[in-house]
């Protein structure tokens, strides 16, 4: 339990920096960039056909890339357009000429440090908005950490007037205590480990990161054995469970922390050109993004082909000959084409491997020791209102580590007079990121549960965060509840067809890059070496162009790269991460170590 004396005014900074990745979903990835200037015109047809296999984020945004510059695109998606990140309506809620009540993964979470989903973002038309589908998104004002048992707290989505210079560890170790402070929830010994570690990663250098970071667990590099249950919930466990469903225990510290340096430099405002740190859509993201962004594609020519999957891929001469499709009845075809780029999620992709394949590159026989885990959304439709934070939620204590967001809020338009049957107002979107541990009220874990009592679990674990907030949830208010249908049931249990790909101890070396050594595939998806290193859409976005940039050299194709941004790296500290990198090579520790 969280000391209730707790201080709630220097807790406040300190969530400025640690609230949004704990609300993070699917989501996360570098800073929003300038706009970028005019492209190359389009490229006459060159005839040569690329087959995008999968029409999730990575797959939209090869074929917008691809497209662009001349390429006859056609799109293969076995589900819906969008993949993780689409809308899901529940189905038969609409009555009297509304739209089904919105259904969503989880939330939307858009970070002020994204470029390269912004950048797509400003190129889809949005009546109205001159800079594309981007002004739909909102800003969040605050955050809110859900503590049972203690006070909630709740800070606002940036801390920039705090910001000081970062010339050398010492100036910056002082900076980031006074956004710590945790007024005597975490003893300040303890706090003293978490911030040298943080300012120890901070001025690593990319081949300490790459060779001893990558190879430390979270909870390894914050020693968080033995330590306070402040120290253990706030700093180890609301950065892995709440950020990406990842358990401290396995997930690798260079993965964290290169998010957490994203989002100390954005909060702080030491990166002019990001955005603000936590955005939102300002409708259902179907309606703000993916609709518009699969009519551009095809006024501007791409194909899709929905209800197909890639079952086998086929070699001949060394290349990919053709892919065989399957349909949701067992029909089958094939197709051709003269390039093909694999935009699905690593379990799907796994299985293409045939012996022929990883004869022809072995390195991809390294992506079955990838691992994923569950991250899975449930909403609640509301008969009232219910801004429970004027952002993101993280619910700090609850088993299965809970986040939420207050959609109608964001939304524009009247919520009840659009969807459903006018009877709820609010859009209530969870997250829910631990699957195996045991919750409050059945004693199960969500594996374990029925969606009946999913439902029932997760509303009891939120209301016992927020018990001190009265008035806060009304299980009277419920109108309905919808659950991913991305989880299944059946005799051998609960099955997840929506994964998420977790970044564990080691495993970069297992994940490929964009260009394989078979001359027309191309990998895209969140799995894909980026600069971002975790599974988002910004990821994801990010692997396509890359994937993008490798098919233009072996197309021999004049056309501009898609533009490519890199997560910040202050330059002020640059000095100090050449005496790493030297002390690195050496075999020495860190300074700070």
């Amino acid at each position: 339990m969280i000391d209730a004396r707790f201080s709630r005014r220097t807790a406040l900074t300190a969530l400025g920096l640690l609230g949004a990745a704990a609300a993070l979903p699917g989501g996360a990835a570098a800073g929003p960039a300038p706009r970028p200037g005019p492209r190359s015109p389009a490229l006459r047809s060159t005839g040569r056909r690329v087959a995008v296999l999968g029409g999730g984020m990575a797959g939209l945004t090869a074929a917008h890339e691809l497209i662009e510059r001349g390429f006859e695109v056609t799109v293969y998606e076995p589900t819906a357009l969008g993949g993780k990140a689409r809308s899901i309506p529940s189905p038969g809620t609409a009555a009297d000429g509304r739209l089904d009540l919105p259904g969503e993964h989880g939330f939307r979470f858009f970070p002020g440090f994204y470029q390269h989903v912004p950048d797509t973002m400003r190129r889809i038309p949005f009546p109205g908005n001159p800079n594309g589908v981007f002004d739909n998104l909102v800003a969040g004002d605050a955050f809110r950490l859900a503590l049972p048992g203690a006070p909630d707290l709740t800070a606002p989505a940036s801390i920039a007037p705090l910001r000081t210079d970062i010339y050398d560890p010492a100036t910056l170790q002082q900076s980031l205590a006074a956004a710590f402070s945790l007024g005597g929830a975490i003893p300040p010994h303890e706090l003293a480990v978490f911030l040298r570690k943080l300012v120890m990663f901070l001025t690593s250098s990319i081949e300490r990161r790459d060779g001893e970071w990558e190879h430390q667990t979270w909870s390894q590099t914050l020693e968080s054995d033995g330590k306070s249950q402040g120290y253990r919930d706030i700093l180890v466990s609301a950065l892995t469970r709440q950020l990406v469903a990842a358990r401290p225990a396995v997930v690798s510290t260079r993965t964290i922390g290169l998010m957490g340096q994203a989002f100390v430099w954005n909060a702080m405002g030491a990166v002019p050109a990001y955005g603000h740190l936590d955005r939102l859509l300002s409708a259902p993201t179907n309606e703000a993004w993916i609709d518009p962004w699969a009519q551009l594609l095809r006024d501007l020519g791409v194909r899709f082909e929905i209800g197909w999957a890639a079952q086998t891929l086929e070699m001949s001469g060394g290349r990919i000959s053709e892919a065989r499709m399957v349909d949701r009845s067992g029909g089958t075809r094939t197709v051709d084409a003269d390039w093909f780029v694999a935009a699905m999620p690593v379990e799907r992709a796994v299985p293409l491997w045939s012996p022929e394949i990883l004869a022809a590159d072995p390195r991809l026989e390294g992506m079955r020791q990838l691992h994923t885990d569950w991250m899975v959304g449930i909403q609640y439709f509301l008969r009232r209102p219910t801004p429970i934070a004027k952002g993101h939620v993280a619910y700090l204590g609850s088993p299965w580590a809970l986040t939420s967001i207050s959609q109608a809020q964001f939304w524009r338009g009247d919520f009840a007079a659009r969807y459903g049957d006018g009877s709820a107002h609010d859009c209530l979107s969870v997250d829910i990121s631990d699957w195996d541990t045991p919750g409050i009220l059945f004693g199960k874990t969500a594996k374990e549960c029925t969606r009946e009592e999913i439902a029932k679990e997760t509303w009891a674990q939120m209301s016992a965060c927020l018990a001190d907030s009265a008035g806060t949830l009304d299980e009277n208010d419920v109108v309905s509840w919808f659950l991913d249908p991305g989880l299944r049931w059946g005799a051998g249990g609960i099955t997840n067809d929506t994964p998420l790909l977790i970044n564990t101890v080691g495993s970069r070396a297992n994940r490929p890059e964009a260009r394989t050594a078979i001359p027309n595939l191309f990998l895209s998806g969140d799995y894909v070496r980026t600069d971002i290193d975790l599974a988002t859409m910004e990821s994801a976005n990010e692997s396509a162009r890359a994937a993008v940039t490798a098919l233009l050299e072996a197309a021999d194709s004049p056309a501009a790269p898609p533009a490519m941004y890199r997560l910040h790296e202050p330059p002020e500290l640059e000095p100090v991460r050449r005496i790493d990198a030297d002390r690195y090579r050496a075999g020495l520790p860190h300074l700070l170590a």
